[in-house]
């Protein structure tokens, strides 16, 4: 089946070869075999089921959770010749005949289904002929997961009905624990597993102190990511609405994204996102998930994700064309204080607070950890690596030293504290009396009880907040109740005691060697002779209007790499800008002449 997948893959997608496990992925689908695929964002897990559709007789069924972006994925597979259409609550009346007619007629290669329309569909895919089932997004099923939808729990009524046709879960992001829940609950325990690196080398991770985070962030933008789309993530609707209309008073494009919108106003900011440049979205974990928007060059988070899982998953939404992108992260002592509050004050019962605290532990000792985060962030999902030489802490490896004696300072303020006034108390409160300031609110809480003026000045206010963020984080104190007050842990006893050290990592203020922007977006165009870099803006410019005149996202005509090649090839026959990667028959014959008058005239 190899050639004949290899034979489709040129001349639908315009590419001589697989990348990475896609070869091996393809041909167990068009055997009939079932797969279960772990693949990071970007690394082409949409092809492991388009092109078995295609080879496979019959319509591939495609469970999406994605309504919003079914349009523009459909659209996507028709600019590659590739009949495709989609089912879902956007369409009326006789809009969704047509499909179902299309579909029992044989004429489609592939239907796009939300998962919540399956059951109401059973006896309409029973009348037509399936080719497979792909079931994207496929942590969807995990009740443990950041995205859990319960209409997932439903599809295993397709192993059910068909037994025969192959089905194929996919996923950019499933820790073993979430791979073996999505086996059970879909009945894939037979289907092979092709678990990709999760390594996304073209993105840098960085994690700076939380000061001022807007202006950091408008500083972050407007120094290494002007003009970029980027995506910026916010923990609620209000601060997303604020930090929105932040940059917007800052010269930025930025649109705002969450669930308080009228669903007209997310699908028009969600569009906007997609098809236009430089647009920066403001949004909380609402949007973002199956985005395939290539050339967003960075993902910023204003506040602190609740697993490694969910950085990652977000995260992912950058680079996804393989272009350097940055992925990065404003954090600080009150990310903390917040995060283990809404675990203490959420639902669920004692298991469930128990693992997203398992969860946010794993968050922060990224966040605080001295090595390379990539190395760290592998070995979460199980995967040995090197160190990276592009993350922050390997361009600029921050300096450790023994906190010992200021923790066991710390600590012996908040119990003398307590045992003087019978009160627990804030981290504010705390610092307060380590810096041995005389305010209102000090006076009010007891300094002179416990005696405790100025123990803690060799050290200002923003490093006695790094150590408390960095004990809490460490679990030697822990933040407590609906205000976040300070108590010992029984580790934090040990330490006090004397009984254990405690090592702490300065935190590095100053920003990244410039040397990784080069590694950003405009690195690969650098790379162009001014000749080709002449053809290569001349490229875009036509792409921007073709796109604009057909109402689809730029990157669904050529992507930068293709026009990118077309710029050093120069061709100037159809046969020879066949040969560019990334040109299949279908564009070719819809674009090539304009592609080569374009190229003729620049």
């Amino acid at each position: 089946m190899t050639d004949v997948a290899l034979s489709t893959l040129e001349r639908v997608w315009g590419y001589s070869e697989f990348r990475a496990q896609q070869r091996e992925i393809v041909d167990a689908v068009i055997a009939g075999r079932d797969a279960l695929v772990l693949m990071p964002t970007g690394g082409g897990k949409s092809l492991c089921y388009q092109l078995p559709a295609i080879v496979r007789e019959g319509t591939g069924i495609v469970i999406s959770p994605l309504i919003a972006l079914m349009q523009d994925q459909v659209a996507a597979l028709e600019q590659l010749g590739v009949n495709a259409a989609f089912l879902n609550s956007s369409l009326d009346l006789d809009t969704r005949r047509e499909v179902e007619a299309r579909f029992l007629s044989g004429e489609l290669d592939m239907l796009y289904l939300a998962p919540e329309r399956l059951q109401a569909s059973l006896p309409l895919l029973k009348r037509g002929r399936i080719s497979l089932f792909a079931i994207d997004e496929a942590h969807c099923v995990s009740q443990w997961g950041h995205d859990f939808r319960p209409d997932y729990l439903g599809l295993g009524v397709i192993h059910e009905e068909w037994p025969d046709v192959p089905r194929i879960a996919l996923t950019a992001t499933a820790t073993v624990q979430t791979r073996q829940e999505i086996a059970s609950r879909l009945q894939l325990e037979d289907a092979e597993h092709f678990v990709s690196s999760f390594d996304r080398p073209n993105i840098q991770y960085r994690i700076v102190p939380k000061q001022r985070a807007r202006d950091s962030l408008l500083r972050f933008i407007g120094s290494e990511h002007e003009g970029d789309a980027g995506i910026v993530y916010c923990l609620s609707r209000k601060s997303v609405e604020q930090t929105a209309e932040f940059l917007r008073k800052e010269g930025l494009d930025a649109l705002p994204y969450h669930a308080g919108l009228t669903p007209e106003q997310r699908r028009f900011n969600q569009k906007r996102f997609l098809r236009d440049e430089g647009v920066v979205m403001c949004a909380t974990i609402a949007f973002g998930m199956g985005i395939d928007k290539p050339d967003v060059r960075f993902v910023a988070h204003l506040d602190l994700p609740k697993s490694v899982e969910g950085y990652y998953q977000e995260t992912g939404r950058a680079g996804r064309d393989g272009e350097p992108a940055t992925a990065w992260l404003a954090y600080g002592l009150q990310d903390v204080v917040q995060q283990r509050r809404m675990i203490e004050q959420g639902e669920g019962d004692a298991f469930r607070q128990r693992q997203q605290s398992l969860h946010l532990d794993a968050m922060l000792a990224l966040c605080e950890t001295a090595g390379c985060r990539r190395q760290m962030l592998l070995g979460y999902f199980g995967e040995e690596a090197e160190p990276c030489g592009n993350c922050d802490n390997c361009l600029q490896p921050p300096e450790t030293w023994d906190g010992t004696v200021p923790a066991q300072k710390l600590l012996s303020t908040i119990v003398r504290l307590d045992r003087a006034t019978g009160r627990a108390y804030g981290a504010g409160a705390i610092i307060d009396i380590l810096l041995g300031k005389r305010t209102e609110r000090s006076a009010a809480q007891g300094h002179d009880q416990v005696s405790t003026f100025g123990i803690g000045t060799e050290l200002n206010d923003a490093a006695w907040r790094s150590v408390v963020r960095q004990l809490l984080a460490m679990n030697i104190i822990a933040a407590v109740g609906e205000y976040g007050v300070m108590q010992l842990t029984p580790r934090g006893a040990e330490v006090l005691a004397g009984r254990e050290p405690v090592e702490l990592r300065k935190d590095v203020s100053a920003q990244v060697a410039r040397s990784s922007r080069r590694a950003a977006s405009a690195a690969a165009v650098e790379e162009l002779q001014p000749a080709q870099l002449e053809r290569f803006e001349a490229l875009r410019e036509w792409r921007r209007e073709t796109a604009k005149a057909q109402s689809v996202p730029a990157y669904i005509v050529f992507n930068d790499s293709t026009l990118r090649a077309m710029a050093v090839d120069r061709p100037s026959t159809l046969t020879e800008l066949a040969g560019v990667s990334g040109v299949g028959r279908a564009k070719l014959e819809q674009y090539g002449d304009e592609v080569l008058e374009v190229i003729a005239s620049s």
